[in-house]
């Protein structure tokens, strides 16, 4: 957790720069336009330029992220930053103060695409929303103390603003190195590309220990999402405990589990009937559901944390251990031969094709070792932790049975992922294949006393207890080619980078998880850019002035622009306890939930503000009334609607894809802010404050509405499941509405 955190706060020194850069040009611009004598549009041209340029980059550094990785593209936005502190603080001329502002906006708009992403492809699922949080904490902070070293600089004197604009080289070199020597690529993208050996050590040293496998598992099998994919059911219990008079099925329905102490199994038992982690669920169905208009998907993400355990996300009684079920097993001692080809090397890597050798070219096979998957072959489990299917069939761990054998891994947030063999008959005889389970823990167990997993010296389930756990079974991305081309079944296997490695496709795009996950991510974007963050911004100076906070300044000595620049510190420095808030409650909370009990905060507030400009309550009520209104509504602002849908979008994408969707989703976030930005102005003259915060709040009845029914909780779930969940949703969903 350590190590992800310290990535995770390196890579939010780009979110600081980008308020530090916010808060400096606010303040340099008083002093631009009177030295170099600049209208209105010139000056407004100089701030909006690095709107421009985050809009600019940002319709590509999605899919350039998507081929180079994550980190360049880091490393490239500390050049931009650096390169454009070096730029601002030259400036002959306006020219070339515009081309250093285009230049920083790269930076920002690079930083503000893929820090978040960064730091969701790195972070535990469990801790994920907070350190998503970091960036709009960090950017505030920024603000806060570009603020106070501009006001500290407009007491002087001589106030250059060269040298205010040009301070923002100095921490960009910090950025720099941090980006060059310290941060890691990302490990999802890493075996995307097929570097298994890389992905592993940078896994190592974010969460601080030499196990990973089940995480690597995990990330190898987010690459394949979008297959078939069916909502099952299993009552898991021990092998012993659901004998053969409570089983109407035959033993090749079940599932084999194993614990880590020899002697410990467990039985996985289909349930028949639908699943209550389902579209189609017992307290509803989709045709009717329980709420009108309401996404299915937004129900079946929230059957989820409805049946956590009373632990909540952080951790599920289901599966307490991370790491594999089986791989602490004592293999049993025959006289059965490895696979020639399933070479392990432990604590170094993955199967090689090439040999011993530790590089990335012998890591292209696949994370799985190549072997027959023939009847007479067996699946031996290795004493080490690098296989994935630490699994064998035939052995005396599956008491004999012929039916399915199971390989898990704990991946975090009550989830485990799991396969099952499953052996069929054919017109060659008999074939078989691998299926994905993610399992979840459904409802309370039978007994609490006991899990899936017992660790040693923990109790020993007690008679009658039983586990009811939820499934999502699907192809993995782990096949054999053979058997996806109905050929015999053969030695070879397919990784799945040799697919991934083409890039995504406007076909990826359009499947309809992914269009169902933009349609969420664009829509919280540009309900967030019209719920009246820039018009209470541009207002707060007013309001604090009319509260007469600038006349108890200039009593002090202070004038009326650094009164201004002291102003939104103050602003800004509210922000951060605010933000701490949302960061502690984020993974405990939610996302949607944060959202669902703030946003309406934001309408009280704006409300309150209309009619404290339609009504005369005085000039000392009407400022104490507009104070209190922009504070409440800064606090509360950045604890939901500012973080959060950055955070949704980060999550929500196939890895596949991840990049390029973020970027479509940024590119209209920065869309928007210039819309807001210059129509402002416009409105303000047109319509007056009451009429500008009349619409604000609408906007926010609106958001709402819009979370309330589109916009599910995503808290504590691996992104691999996350993106799963909108797949088979939205395929099920669509399915539905064609009966």
């Amino acid at each position: 957790m350590n190590g992800a955190a310290l990535v995770a706060i390196a890579a939010t020194i780009g979110n600081f720069l980008q308020g530090w850069d916010n808060a400096t040009i606010a303040g340099a611009v008083v002093y631009i336009k009177k030295e170099l004598e600049l209208g209105a549009a010139v000056e407004g041209l100089i701030v909006a330029m690095s709107l421009i340029g985050a809009t600019v980059i940002t319709t590509c550094s999605g899919t350039i992220s998507d081929w180079i990785g994550r980190r360049p593209m880091l490393i490239l936005s500390s050049m931009f930053y650096f390169l454009s502190g070096l730029i601002m603080l030259w400036s002959p001329n306006v020219y070339v103060l515009l081309l250093a502002r285009l230049l920083d906006g790269f930076g920002i708009g690079l930083a503000v695409t893929l820090v978040p992403l960064y730091i969701s492809e790195t972070a535990p699922s469990e801790i994920r929303g907070l350190l998503n949080t970091l960036p709009q904490f960090t950017g505030s902070a920024g603000m806060f103390l570009a603020y106070c070293m501009i006001f500290g600089m407009s007491l002087g004197s001589l106030t250059s603003w060269r040298l205010m604009l040009g301070v923002l080289s100095f921490p960009s070199l910090l950025y720099f190195a941090l980006t060059v020597f310290y941060l890691p690529e990302s490990p999802r993208w890493l075996v995307s590309k097929g570097r298994m050996l890389e992905a592993k050590q940078v896994l190592q040293k974010l969460r601080g220990r030499e196990d990973v496998s089940g995480e690597m598992a995990l990330l190898v099998e987010g690459l394949a999402v979008g297959g078939e994919t069916s909502i099952e059911e299993y009552i898991i219990g021990p092998a012993d405990e659901l004998g053969e008079d409570e089983e109407p099925s035959a033993d090749k329905d079940h599932i084999k589990l194993y614990g880590p102490e020899e002697g410990l199994s467990w039985v996985a038992k289909p349930v028949t009937g639908q699943s209550r982690l389902s579209l189609v669920s017992r307290q509803g169905s989709l045709v009717t559901p329980s709420v009108p208009l309401m996404d299915p998907l937004v129900t079946l993400f929230g059957s989820v944390h409805e049946k956590l355990p009373d632990t909540g996300s952080m951790r599920s009684m289901l599966f307490p251990n991370f790491g594999s079920m089986f791989s602490t097993a004592e293999p049993p001692i025959d006289n059965e031969e490895w696979d020639e080809e399933s070479l392990q090397r432990e604590g170094e890597g993955y199967t090689s094709e090439g040999g011993g050798a530790d590089s990335d070219d012998n890591l292209r096979s696949p994370l799985i070792s190549r072997q027959t998957t023939s009847l007479e072959k067996d699946i031996v489990p290795p004493q080490s932790h690098g296989s994935i299917l630490s699994v064998r069939r035939h052995s005396s761990l599956t008491q004999g049975n012929a039916g399915e054998a199971v390989g898990s891994m704990g991946i975090g947030g009550g989830w485990q992922l799991a396969w099952k063999w499953s052996e069929r008959e054919g017109e060659d005889g008999k074939k078989g294949g691998f299926k994905r389970i993610y399992l979840h823990q459904e409802g309370a167990p039978g007994s609490r006393r006991g899990s899936l997993v017992s660790l040693p010296g923990a109790d020993v389930p007690a008679d009658g207890e039983f586990i009811q756990a939820a499934a999502l079974v699907s192809q993995p991305a782990l096949y054999s080619k053979e058997l996806v081309n109905q050929h015999p079944v053969g030695p070879a296997m397919v990784h799945p980078s040799q697919n991934a490695a083409k890039g995504p496709t406007l076909a990826a795009l359009l499947e309809p998880g992914v269009k169902r996950a933009l349609i969420v991510g664009i829509g919280i974007q540009i309900l967030q850019q019209f719920s009246g963050i820039n018009g209470v911004l541009y207002y707060t100076p007013q309001i604090l002035q009319q509260a007469g906070v600038d006349v108890l300044l200039s009593n002090l000595g202070i004038g009326s622009d650094s009164a201004s620049f002291l102003i939104s510190a103050f602003t800004n420095l509210l922000m951060l306890p605010s933000i701490a808030v949302a960061m502690r409650f984020m993974d405990i909370s939610g996302r949607r939930s944060l959202l669902l009990t703030t946003i309406p905060v934001l309408i009280v507030a704006l409300i309150a503000l209309v009619i404290g400009n339609v009504f005369d309550f005085g000039t000392i009520a009407h400022a104490v009334i507009s104070t209190i209104c922009v504070v409440i509504y800064f606090c509360t602002f950045v604890m939901g609607y500012g973080p959060i849908p950055n955070i949704l979008c980060s999550e929500i994408f196939p890895t596949r894809v991840r990049g390029i969707c973020i970027a479509i989703c940024a590119l209209v976030f920065w869309i928007c802010d210039v819309i807001v930005t210059y129509t402002l102005p416009v409105m303000l003259s047109s319509i007056g404050l009451a009429g500008v915060f009349g619409i604000y709040a609408v906007v926010c009845v609106i958001s709402w509405i819009f979370i309330f029914l589109r916009v599910p909780e995503t808290k504590g779930m691996p992104l691999e499941v996350i993106t799963e969940f909108f797949a088979v949703g939205a395929k099920q969903a669509a399915a539905a509405k064609h009966e």
